[in-house]
């Protein structure tokens, strides 16, 4: 293992349904996009990212669903949150960080007991049915019916109110149950395919393309710790 990598990602994470919560060290990363919102609170200096083609440093940074990106800091301690947009609108995150100073243990509290955004109960069945799936196949036309919707009437439906697709959605869920199952100990294969990627190789693109980096970098030091 290089000084880079052993500096990096090194500290305890969080899970939530609709919010992850990490204190570690940060470590830099390609460039990428994911669902999530980001927030970074440095907690002994300002973190540095780059947005699109723009530099920003400073004790938080923000960073929007889908903004690419890339973390530019290495070997900083903070404070990182990421969180849903179908859950929370990202100036609440910041409000709730905000109000939480760098406490994890506040933020989460905080978190638990936050609004989350109204969403059709049709929405609602469909993400309920996502959220359960594992290795199995999830079809368009199962989950539809799940919701009691037309195909691209669910379509339209994530589009209009989720600015995202289906399958994207269902991958941003395989993607987390894969990095639980691999934080909880097994490997990248039995987590790969557990959370119905095709092979570990899968799993591996999916997260370098999400995250900027590759799972093994980023979950080789990080402990799982249980919210409440």
């Amino acid at each position: 293992m290089n000084d880079e990598v052993s500096q990096g990602w090194r500290g305890d994470i969080w899970l939530a349904d609709d919010h992850c919560l990490l204190l570690a060290t940060l470590g830099s990363t390609d460039s990428h996009v994911h669902y999530a919102h980001q927030v970074l609170i440095g907690l002994d200096a300002d973190v540095e990212v780059l947005l699109g083609e723009q530099r920003y440093r400073g004790p938080q940074v923000l960073i929007p669903s889908r903004q690419p990106h890339a973390i530019l800091s290495h070997g900083a301690p903070c404070l990182t949150l990421f969180a849903e947009p179908l859950a929370f609108d990202l100036a609440d995150l910041a409000l709730a960080c905000e109000q939480a100073g760098n406490s994890p243990a506040q933020l989460a509290e905080r978190l638990r007991h936050w609004p989350r955004r109204r969403l059709d109960p049709r929405l609602v069945k469909a993400l309920e049915r996502i959220r359960s799936l594992g290795e199995q196949a999830l079809p368009a036309h199962e989950l539809a019916s799940t919701a009691a919707l037309s195909i691209s009437q669910l379509e339209r439906l994530f589009s209009d109110k989720l600015l995202l697709s289906v399958r994207r959605l269902v991958l941003w869920q395989r993607l987390r149950v894969a990095l639980q199952l691999a934080l909880d100990g097994a490997s990248l294969t039995e987590a790969a395919l557990a959370a119905g990627f095709a092979d570990s190789a899968h799993f591996t693109r999916s997260v370098r393309r999400q995250f900027g980096l590759s799972p093994g970098s980023a979950l080789r030091q990080l402990r799982l710790r249980t919210l409440g």
